[in-house]
């Protein structure tokens, strides 16, 4: 194998350990953080709490199951939903 080959392996493999790199810190690092303090959140939810959903509904929490959650609305209407469809808790 001449030596321009040999170089040009070389800067190739750089390349792809910069570009692996970039991926990395721009987007499985970021998204794992999320993923992180969703799970910390939902873990977190208890009776009483005001949260919103993904889809915009304001409620306060009535009951917790494993997988799901009852919310109260307003005038007295409830709703189940998912929890990992709750992105935040309101402050009162």
């Amino acid at each position: 194998m001449p030596p321009e080959q040999g170089n040009q392996l070389i800067s190739l493999v750089i390349l792809i350990v910069v570009f692996g790199a970039i991926f990395y810190f721009l987007i499985i690092r970021p998204q794992k953080k999320r993923e992180r303090e969703h799970r910390k959140l939902i873990q977190s939810l208890k009776r009483g709490d005001r949260v919103v959903t993904a889809g915009g509904i304001y409620g306060t929490i009535d009951k917790i199951d494993d997988d799901t959650v009852i919310l109260s609305l307003e005038e007295g209407a409830k709703v189940r939903i998912a929890k990992s469809s709750i992105v935040e808790k309101v402050r009162k």
